[in-house]
């Protein structure tokens, strides 16, 4: 799924992603509004992660 695609889906797409990365809030979802880099930065600091296995699991996720 592309960049664009997210963005315009990102209404419906809110709640799967919540439930995916329960430690997201709303507010964070609502900064992120579909842009792929803010929500693979997001699950980076939420969860610990590094940069590049944020990144595999957010494209897996989106895929």
């Amino acid at each position: 799924m592309n960049s664009d695609r997210i963005e315009g889906n990102w209404k419906e797409m809110k709640g799967k992603v919540q439930q995916k990365w329960g430690k997201l809030t709303d507010d964070d979802l609502d900064k992120i509004d579909g842009r792929r880099e803010e929500l693979i930065g997001k699950v980076q600091q939420a969860y610990g992660k590094n940069r590049d296995e944020a990144e595999r699991e957010v494209d897996s996720y989106l895929n």
